[in-house]
């Protein structure tokens, strides 16, 4: 079991950054997939980008690459999210999760096992 809590949420400008943190707790986290999603309001929950259990090469949607940039330090049970160049239309509660890295490059997708409670970001305009 792993357990998830999110931080680093807040209001920004468009164009701004935010750099999502995810702690993680259990012996496990670094057996794990780790990865973001978000939920905009009445839309449903997307995969936003994933890193493998060894840190290896990240995966993210098409919607955020070369914007944001997905981490982990499993000596610390980190995992953290820097988003720039946001826009107002990613406003949206982030979730951390943990899981495991399903489909082949360059369709490589986050399975959720696990989620934290969500941060909320807002992209003023």
């Amino acid at each position: 079991q792993v357990q998830l809590v999110e931080s680093g949420g807040g209001l920004v400008q468009a164009g701004g950054s935010l750099r999502l943190s995810c702690a993680a707790s259990g012996r496990t986290f670094s057996s794990y997939a780790m990865g973001w999603f978000r939920q905009a309001p009445g839309n449903e929950r997307e995969f936003v980008g994933g890193i493998s259990w060894s840190g290896g090469r990240p995966y993210y949607a098409d919607s955020v690459k070369g914007r944001f940039t997905i981490s982990r330090d499993n000596a610390k049970n980190t995992v953290h999210l820097q988003m720039n160049g946001l826009k107002p239309e990613e406003t949206a509660v982030y979730y951390c999760a943990a899981g495991v890295m399903v489909g082949v490059p360059p369709s490589v997708r986050l399975q959720p096992d696990h989620w934290g409670q969500g941060t909320l970001v807002t992209v003023s305009s």
